[in-house]
This record gives structure tokens, sequence and C-alpha cells, in this order.
């Protein structure tokens, strides 16, 4: 059984802690704040009686809970870890000052991963001794059901590093995908920015409602794109693959894109859409919704795994 530590007991840390206890390992979780970490561990038991239910663990909740410890400090939660995992605040200076004390207090083996959404690893590991151990492990939220882990090392990140960190989401039952260099918002932030910036644009001008734009998403690419990415979908589009898919539409693609200037997240377009989506949904049923979101997501990550892969 693998030890891992998970630093930060907030949302994406207490699903860290799951999913690495789910598969067997020992995790130790702590946070800066004094007894969120102890906290955790109720809403952790939580989840896991819903998956559960959902029959995505098979082991009982209590048995997979009593592998997850709170730890009373960071030194004892990285105590004896072959893995750091780190979801602390989303800014630069604390993530700097978190990763030069986890360097300063794990052997020169233990991988330092970071679950942030954007910031790339050099820019909080470069005065590191052991910046080489150092790399990003961006996963999906929630990531106990959504399995993807986004591997994106520095420049100087060893590749030995990338591969133990593959590996280690392998064994537990993510699904890691490796950058080949950094980007900004790595990938799967990108593909989704370019989605939903152009949606905004839909909406901001006159093309189609709010509603009808999530509709075309659940109910038409996103009903593809749970089972197959774009070039896949592309792919099986025409007749000929993907090289005959952009014969026959990549002159109309081509000019779709052309009309997709920057989008600014912000202005009359935003208001519009935060009313329509409060008109549908008041903000205080906002966590009531998203656990209904959970439920469909195990039910589907259920479904997907009784099929098979073809």
């Amino acid at each position: 059984m693998e030890q891992i530590a998970v630093v930060g007991a907030g949302l994406i840390g207490r699903a860290w802690a799951m999913v690495f206890a789910r598969s067997g390992c020992t995790v130790r979780l702590w946070d800066v704040v004094p007894g969120v970490a102890e906290a955790a561990l109720g809403l952790i038991g939580e989840r896991l009686a819903d998956l559960r239910a959902a029959g995505l663990i098979t082991e009982e909740p209590a048995t997979v809970l009593a592998r997850i410890s709170a730890a009373a400090t960071l030194a004892e939660c990285v105590a004896g870890a072959v893995h750091v995992q780190e979801n602390g605040p989303e800014r630069l200076t604390p993530k700097q000052e978190l990763f030069a004390e986890l360097d300063r207090l794990c052997p020169p083996d233990v991988v330092l991963a970071s679950s942030t959404s954007g910031i790339p690893a050099s820019d909080f590991t470069g005065n590191l001794r052991g910046r080489s151990r150092c790399l990003v492990a961006h996963p999906v939220n929630p990531p106990y059901l959504v399995p993807l882990v986004e591997i994106v090392g520095a420049p100087w990140t060893s590749p030995e590093v990338v591969a133990r960190t593959r590996a280690l989401m392998d064994r537990v039952g993510q699904v890691p995908v490796v950058a080949l260099k950094e980007t900004r918002g790595f990938v799967l932030n990108r593909l989704q920015a370019a989605l939903v910036a152009e949606a905004f644009r839909l909406v901001r001008d006159g093309v189609m409602s709010a509603a009808d734009v999530d509709a075309c998403v659940k109910d038409g690419l996103g009903l593809r794109w749970s089972f197959m990415g774009p070039f896949e979908t592309i792919d099986l589009n025409a007749p000929g693959g993907v090289a005959d898919y952009c014969d026959r539409f990549g002159p109309l693609m081509g000019a779709i894109t052309e009309e997709q200037a920057p989008f600014g997240f912000n202005g009359p377009a935003v208001v519009a859409v935060t009313a329509a989506r409060r008109e549908a949904l008041a903000v205080t049923r906002i966590e009531e919704r998203s656990a209904w979101r959970d439920r469909r997501l195990m039910a589907l990550v259920a479904h997907k795994r009784g099929q098979s892969e073809g």
C-alpha cells in the first residue's frame, strides 16, 4: 500500500483522498486551517457512501475511509509519502512558499505534484533544489468521478518523474494524459475555453438563447463526446476519415474560426447568460444541483464501465 500525502482539504483535496484511498493507498490529509482536515473526513464518508450506492466501489465506505487520516502538521502529512498532491490556493506566491516547504521536508525521491488549474510548474518550482521532481497533475472536478488527469512538467521536470506519476495515476484508476510542453491553461481548459467563449458569443450576437446553446451540447455534441474525442468524432463523420472530413468541411470550419474573435468573459453577454441561468436555477439551489450532477455522473461512469471499447 503506497502512502500518499494530500495537502489541502478543500473540495479537490477531499476528492483526491477518495481516489487514492479507494485504490488501496493510505492517505494523510492536511490543511493549513485547523480543523478542516478532520471535518473533511466526515464529508468524504458521505461521498463514499454515494459511490457504494452507485456500485462504483465494492468495499464498504468505512473500509475505504479507514485508509485516510488527518495530519496535525505538514511534516506529519508528508512523512513516509511517495507522492504529494498539493491543492493549495490558486495564487502564485502561496504556491511558491508551499512548494519550497515541501521540497525542504520531503526526501529527493518523493514526487511533488500540484492540482493547479492553470499555473505552470515552471512559475513556482524554478528556484527549488529538487525542482526536477515537481510537476502539475491537474484533475477534472470531481476527480473521483471524472478520471482525466493532465500531467504537465516544467522544462526541468525529470522524464522519470513524469513516468512515475503517469503510472501512479493508472494504478489508482485515473486516466492520465501527458502534455509535451507547458501552455497557458494546459489542454482541457483550452478546449473548454474555446467552446464556452463561442457559447457566449452566440448569445451575445442574438443567434440563440442560453438554454438552447446548452441543449446543443448536452443533447448533441456531448452525447458523442462522452465516449469519443474530437479527432475520433470527425474521423467517423466522413467515409474516408479525417482527411476526407477536412476536404469536405475544412472550408466551412476554417471560415467559422476566422469569425471567432477573442472573448473577454465580461460585458452584456455575461449579464444575459447570468440572468438566464438564475431564471432556471436560483443561486441557493446550486449546491443541490451540483449533487444532482454528481449522481448523473455516477450513473454515466457506471454505464461506461459496463461497455466495451469496441
